[in-house]
Formats: C-alpha cells, sequence, structure tokens
C-alpha cells in the first residue's frame, strides 16, 4: 500500500487544462503541459490497495491498478511502466480517451471521490516515453506463420503487435491513407495529439508489423483470395455503419454524418488540406447526439469558429450524482458529464427530437425543427404544443453505429454469419464460423469503449496463437461474452 493514510490526507486533484480563450485557438490536446507530474505521488497515495481491487473488475483489461499506483507514489516509473505495459498495450491512448470505469469501480468511490487512475496512468506512460523505458519487443523467433489483421484501430493494433511479439509475421491492412483507424480520423487532437500514434506505429515497425494502407479488403482485395495468402486473419473493422435520421429534409446541403466533418478537420492538422471542406466557421452548428462523439463534434465546431454550437440529446438530462437504486457502486453510472468541450461553450438541450429540417433556395440547411420528447408508458412521446425551430447552418450527426460496414463485400465473402445484433458472430475464442478468421472490437462487439477494444484485440491475438501453434502464453483479458462491471 503507497501510504496508508493517503486517501484521508490529499483529496482528488485532475488535470489542469489550458485556458478557454487560449485553447480554442489551436489544437494542442487541452491539458496544460508537465502540470500532472507534481500532483501524481499524492492521488497515486490515495489508493488504498483493497483486499478485492474492484478497479480490476471495472476495467476490462483487468490493468493491475493498485500495483502501478504504489510504483507512481513511490516515483520508480520503470516499475510503474512495466506493470501498466503487462495488461495494457497502448495506456497513451486509454489514458486520455477511456472514461475511466475503474474509477466508477474504485472502492474509495463509495462514499470519497474515487482515486485519479486515468491521471496516473497517463502520467506513467508519458514518463515511460520521456525516459526510454519504452522499448520495442523483438520476438526471439519465427513461428513461420502468418496472419492479415483487417483494421488498425487500437483493436487491430493491439491484436497485431501481441501476435507479432509471439513469433508470427503480421500484416495489418488500412483502407485509410494512414495508420490508426479512428483514433486517426475520429478523435480530435485537442483530445489526443496524434504522434502518440505515430510512436507506436513505430514501436510496431521495429517488433516487425507491417502495415498496408489504402487497401480496403472487400474492394481493393477480396477477402477469399486474403484468406488464401495467411495462416489466419482478424477483422478489427470496427462498427463503421452510422445511424441516419431519416426525417424530412436530410438531403439538404450541410447534413453530414460526425464521420464525415470529424475526419476532415483531422486531416488538416496532417497537412493534406489548408482548410477543411466541411467548415462550422461563421455558421450555425448543431450536432445531435449526446455522446462523446457529438462532443468531439463541439470541439470542432468551436476551433473552426462556429457562430453558435447546439448539442442535442434525445434523452433526458442524466443525474448529476450515481443514484443508488439503478445504477448502485460499482457499475458504471451514467452522469451528466461536462467535457472539455462542453467547457468552451455552446447550448445543451436534452429531451429534444428531430422532426424535419428547413433549407434555402439553394438547397442548404438553415433551420432544423424539434420538439420536446417524454417517456409515457415506457415509451418516447413528443410533447404537443413544444415544436420550435433554431438555426442551423450546419447539422452533424453523432448517434452512434449499427455495426460493421456489410457494403463492401467483406462479410459476404467471407461468408462471415452474423448475430443478433448485426455483427460478426464469433465463439470463445474469438473466431467466426469460417475457420482461420476470426473477429475482435466493434466489429464483433458493437460500438464500445476503446478500452474494451484493446481487451478484445489482445483476447483475439490469443485465439489466433492456439489456432496456431495449439497453445498459447498470451493473455486473454475477456471473453466474447464478458460484460464487466463497467457495462
Amino acid at each position: 500500500m503507497a501510504d496508508p493514510k493517503g486517501f484521508l490526507n490529499h483529496g482528488r486533484e485532475v488535470a489542469e487544462t489550458r485556458p478557454v480563450g487560449e485553447r480554442v485557438k489551436d489544437w494542442n490536446e487541452v491539458y496544460v503541459p508537465g502540470s500532472l507530474l507534481p500532483i501524481i505521488s499524492k492521488q497515486a497515495s490515495r489508493c488504498m490497495d483493497c483486499g478485492i481491487p474492484f478497479c480490476h473488475n471495472g476495467c476490462p483489461l483487468g490493468n493491475l491498478i493498485p500495483e502501478w499506483n504504489d510504483y507512481a507514489y513511490r516515483e520508480d516509473w520503470g516499475a510503474a511502466s512495466e506493470r501498466l505495459h503487462a495488461t495494457n498495450n497502448f495506456p497513451e491512448f486509454t489514458g486520455r480517451l477511456c472514461p475511466a470505469p475503474c474509477e466508477s469501480a474504485c472502492v474509495l468511490g463509495i462514499n470519497q471521490q474515487p482515486v485519479t487512475i486515468k491521471n496516473v496512468e497517463v502520467s506513467i506512460i508519458d514518463k515511460a516515453w520521456e525516459t526510454g523505458d519504452v522499448a520495442p519487443q523483438i520476438p526471439e523467433r519465427l513461428s513461420g506463420k502468418t496472419v492479415a489483421v483487417i483494421g488498425s484501430g487500437p483493436s487491430g493494433l493491439a491484436a497485431a503487435q501481441q501476435l507479432t511479439r509471439a513469433g508470427h509475421t503480421v500484416a495489418v491492412y488500412e483502407r485509410a491513407d494512414r495508420i490508426g483507424g479512428l483514433l486517426r480520423y475520429g478523435i480530435p487532437e485537442f483530445k489526443m495529439e496524434k504522434r502518440h500514434i505515430n510512436r507506436r506505429i513505430e514501436q510496431m515497425r521495429a517488433e516487425g508489423t507491417r502495415f498496408r494502407t489504402e487497401v480496403e479488403v472487400g474492394r481493393d482485395i477480396n477477402a477469399r483470395d486474403l484468406k488464401k495468402r495467411y495462416d489466419a486473419i482478424v477483422i478489427a473493422a470496427g462498427a463503421t455503419m452510422a445511424r441516419d435520421l431519416p426525417v424530412p429534409g436530410r438531403d439538404l446541403k450541410g447534413i453530414h454524418q460526425a464521420m464525415e466533418y470529424l475526419p476532415l478537420a483531422n486531416k488538416v492538422q496532417e497537412g493534406d488540406y489548408v482548410a477543411p471542406p466541411i467548415s462550422a466557421e461563421g455558421k450555425h452548428v448543431v450536432v445531435i447526439g449526446g455522446g462523446d462523439t457529438g462532443a468531439d463534434c463541439v470541439g470542432t465546431a468551436h476551433r473552426q469558429g462556429a457562430a453558435s454550437v447546439t448539442q442535442l440529446e434525445i434523452m433526458p438530462r442524466p443525474n448529476d450524482e450515481r443514484h443508488p437504486i439503478g445504477q448502485p457502486w460499482p457499475t458504471f453510472p451514467i452522469l451528466y458529464k461536462v467535457t472539455s468541450a462542453h467547457e468552451e461553450g455552446g447550448e445543451r438541450i436534452y429531451s429534444a427530437s428531430t422532426t424535419h429540417f428547413e433549407g434555402d433556395e439553394d438547397g442548404n440547411v438553415q433551420w432544423l425543427h424539434l420538439a420536446e420528447v417524454e417517456f409515457v408508458d415506457g415509451k418516447l412521446t413528443s410533447k404537443p404544443g413544444t415544436e420550435r425551430r433554431i438555426p442551423a447552418q450546419l447539422v452533424t450527426l453523432a448517434m452512434g453505429f449499427t455495426g460493421t460496414d456489410r457494403e463492401n463485400g467483406l462479410v459476404e465473402q467471407f461468408g462471415l454469419d452474423l448475430d443478433e445484433r448485426g455483427n460478426i458472430a464469433r465463439d470463445a475464442d474469438f473466431q467466426t464460423n469460417v475457420p482461420g478468421v476470426f473477429v475482435a472490437g466493434d466489429a464483433g462487439r458493437g460500438q464500445s469503449l476503446i478500452v474494451w477494444a484493446i481487451a478484445e484485440g489482445r483476447s483475439a491475438a490469443r485465439g489466433v496463437d492456439r489456432h496456431l501453434t495449439g497453445a498459447s502464453d498470451l493473455p486473454a483479458p475477456i471473453r466474447p461474452t464478458d460484460r464487466a462491471l463497467a457495462v
């Protein structure tokens, strides 16, 4: 235990953010550089090293949180990094992007503010990169087996790294022009600068993983041909079928899916454009969807100079605190959340449903009509007399995803079975109905968290390794049917 009285002597402190007026003028991460390290030893000391550490169960990766908290408290950064990497391939990703279900399961959180696990995690890994403790792990020998990984998001990268380190020859296929999947083009720069992805890719290249960009399996290369070339295949293509909004006026110009809008802003930061083809500059922006992707659209619109930003959510406003009946500790509660993007301005409207869009004579969207909704006998119903319109010259749809892409031919060419939710079906080893073809991440699980994606990639890698060699020493944090306390 780091400090037996740590949780009594210190309150919760979190990362310091830069002033709003400063950070909306650039695309750098919102946190003050170097502000975490001075407080981390005290924050790590708040960990009680519980006899039953519920944070382990709250985390799909089973992170060894009390262990690396203890090392962080003692400022033994090398040992902390080793414990952190024992369960997580990319803690710099999760430390910045994960909603921290581990903190919701923290025992201290029963009657106090939980340990700042996420901030400790990102401090450890940033220090590890700074001191050179993150090095390529090159396998001692090669197995002679080949594996193709389809998709380079967190699940695909985790599977590829694990299989490369097991001695297999791994090639990652990515349909975009750069590696990273939604980490690269879906997550704005102000939430995670892409240099963090770039240096992991270089580490993986040094370990032996091969990357092939601008190749879409199902279109550019036939899935059946790919299966003939490799001993095993991991499908980690994500859940990219965006949920649409079929209301009158949807075909007006200026209404876009979030994943049409966000990647263009990221491509500006990559140097592909001087200005994004879709921009919020000077426009009244409406974001439909109250989740993290919607918040990403809000923050992006602020930085592009939107005249106003309004975010709509069809569900009621969540509670500020955990409800002991419906969301008891240690489950992951649905709470009212103010992200860095919301701190920067804009309006949030809850219990609102879009009825239709209105445009000008040139076919450009100008107004969004909405109505308040409420639950009546368990059914979401519009409230009469609450209809109104708000200005909307750019609308982004951030309403989630319905499953993996079934239009590019990948599912059909492999002959894959789907489950009742439209995801690719798999068994306990993450293998599909086609021998030698495995699936991990959102493609098999459905839209989920980055920490689940990494856990699935690691577990699928173990299934592949067993399939190729008959046994495996790779860890498997989860099974396809697992549902941690966070869900």
